[in-house]
């Protein structure tokens, strides 16, 4: 597997800003930890169950003594991003520095998964180029409108119909579904636990993660 910053090598950024080769390789940090580094992208519309299905997949990932960082939409932007809003050209950046993050993860080794409702094919599309093509899996988990306005968990559909909230996805703001996932949930019918089983034995499926600890686990 290369490292997603292999083209990075003697490249320049800009005056007096060369990249620099580490010594240690993604080889050496997966032989490490026994592991085959990938992003999951989890996305989804608010209240669809992106976090809890990925903090579920995270704490199977545990079990199984894999390392892994799951990266929330929600905890980001109270450091990271907080400097960020809910308009397009908001949500495109908070895109992009979240792919660039997800990317240093893999060069670390990593299964990082991402819970963010990343609600643009062409956002998801340039987290997805940062890397090579097994390194990022797009996790749909797919809640239809009317399902996740029922749940609204934290209250944000009630206030973006009553007009509190603006560019609200679902509502005001398009939410572009993914066209070919590499991992398609439907939530509306299955328990948190269903969700996390299937997820994980879809990695079992495209080699990610091997049977005998899989069984153990589910």
């Amino acid at each position: 597997m290369n490292s997603p910053y292999t083209k990075k090598e003697h490249d320049s950024a800009g005056v007096d800003i060369v990249w620099h080769n580490s010594t240690v390789s993604i080889e050496d940090r997966m032989s490490l930890k026994q592991q085959k580094p990938v992003v999951l992208w989890f996305t989804g519309l608010s209240g669809s169950g992106k976090s809890t299905v990925a903090n579920a997949v995270e704490s199977k990932l545990l079990y199984l003594n894999k390392h892994s960082y799951l990266l929330d939409g929600d905890n980001v932007r109270h450091g990271l991003n907080k400097d960020l809003g809910f308009s397009d050209d908001d949500r495109v950046e908070n895109i992009r520095r979240i792919g660039e993050v997800a990317k240093l993860f893999v060069d670390s080794g990593t299964i990082v998964l991402t819970a963010f409702i990343s609600p643009f094919i062409s956002d998801r599309k340039q987290a997805r180029d940062l890397l090579d093509s097994e390194q990022f899996l797009e996790v749909f988990i797919d809640t239809p409108l009317e399902v996740c306005e029922q749940r609204d968990p934290k209250g944000l559909y009630k206030k973006a119909r009553a007009g509190e909230i603006k560019n609200f996805t679902g509502i005001d703001s398009a939410y572009e579904a993914p066209l070919n996932p590499e991992i398609h949930v439907q939530t509306a019918d299955k328990t948190v636990e269903e969700c996390a089983d299937f997820v994980v034995q879809k990695l079992v499926d495209m080699g990610y993660l091997s049977l005998p600890e899989v069984h153990d686990a589910l």
